[in-house]
């Protein structure tokens, strides 16, 4: 009988320490219910204390054990009633089309969520939950310190083309936009560890291969990859109620020269672990470079930091970056940027 019981017990420990790696259960309170149900106070202290060793970072943890983590955001139904809830759905709704919620401050027509994939969620998609965790921090793009509301407000600068927006820039500091995106990344991070650097975090990293990239070999295999949704022409794929499917890819309608995805590093990283879309790291890291190459040769809306010539934009901003803007593509100077198309 014993034997039985303190089998069951093993069970009991052992299906809750699965479940609290998958952060479905607060650990310390439920086994301790059971273990004193099944076998007494006294078997209890020892499941216990044989649980108190932890199998996660702590909340407020960072180091090699918080990047190993495995994080999930808690689901869309468990979103709270009232203001707070309120703001995180206004979030969520700007995070999935800003041109329907904050269109004032949007020049193309892409979403957060064309490069942060499932709504801010996916991991190695670069999630909200965790860029949340990651701010403040230093930017060498910035030179300076920045706050999540300064990233927020760089996305719109450059991701978002903003500058070519009905206002004319990203909004304001303060704005509502901000808060309630804000809102939802710190919902997202629900539980997530403060400071640490969880697994799934940003794009993962994908090494130069030593042929490089090119362009050239680049362009048929986004025609054979990548065009069945983004367009031959890179124009993506729109209805006619103006609602975005697939995202352009270069152009007006796209990010401009001042975008992170403008990097082909960048690019080549979200590419080979999210494309494509319906078969998501099938792609081999050549092809994923090539790729990139080709639809970052392309012109794009103008960097909003040029005031003056290419070249000395080029000097200020783009010196130690794998980019094509002031390079000679085809014959042609990259960088003086097309006309956005405000219309979807």
């Amino acid at each position: 009988m014993t034997n039985r019981i303190a089998a069951q017990a093993r069970h009991l420990v052992e299906q809750f320490r699965r479940s609290a790696e998958r952060r479905e259960v607060r650990l310390l309170h439920i086994a301790s219910a059971i273990a004193l149900l099944i076998s007494g106070a006294a078997f209890g202290g020892i499941a216990l204390l044989a649980l108190a060793r932890p199998t996660q970072p702590a909340t407020n943890g960072s180091g090699p054990a918080a990047e190993n983590a495995v994080f999930s955001p808690p689901p869309m139904s468990a979103i709270p009633a009232g203001p707070a809830g309120d703001a995180i759905r206004r979030g969520q709704a700007i995070f999935d089309d800003p041109g329907t919620h904050a269109s004032a401050f949007v020049g193309n027509v892409l979403a957060c969520k064309s490069c942060h994939l499932d709504s801010g969620r996916r991991p190695d998609s670069s999630p909200m939950w965790a860029a949340w965790i990651s701010y403040p921090q230093y930017r060498k793009k910035t030179n300076s310190i920045n706050t999540m509301e300064d990233r927020i407000m760089g996305c719109f600068r450059y991701s978002m083309n903003a500058p070519a927006s009905p206002s004319g820039g990203p909004p304001p500091a303060g704005s509502d936009v901000y808060r309630d995106l804000e809102a939802y990344f710190y919902w997202l991070a629900t539980g997530a560890p403060t400071a640490g650097k969880l697994a799934g975090s940003g794009y993962p990293e994908l090494r130069l291969t030593s042929s490089g990239y090119d362009p050239q070999r680049g362009a048929p295999l986004y025609e054979q990859k990548c065009s069945g949704c983004h367009g031959s022409d890179g124009q993506g794929a729109i209805q006619p109620d103006g609602t975005v499917v697939y995202p352009p890819l270069w152009g007006g309608k796209s990010y401009n020269w001042g975008a992170g995805m403008a990097r082909v590093d960048l690019a080549a990283r979200f590419i080979k672990a999210n494309m494509p879309f319906d078969q998501p790291g099938t792609l081999t890291d050549q092809e994923a470079w090539d790729i990139a190459a080709y639809f970052d040769s392309q012109e794009r809306p103008k960097d909003p930091r040029q005031t003056g010539t290419i070249a000395a934009n080029t000097e200020a901003n783009f010196t130690d970056q794998l980019t094509y803007y002031g390079k000679v593509v085809n014959g042609k100077q990259l960088g003086a940027g097309v006309s956005a198309a405000l219309s979807k």
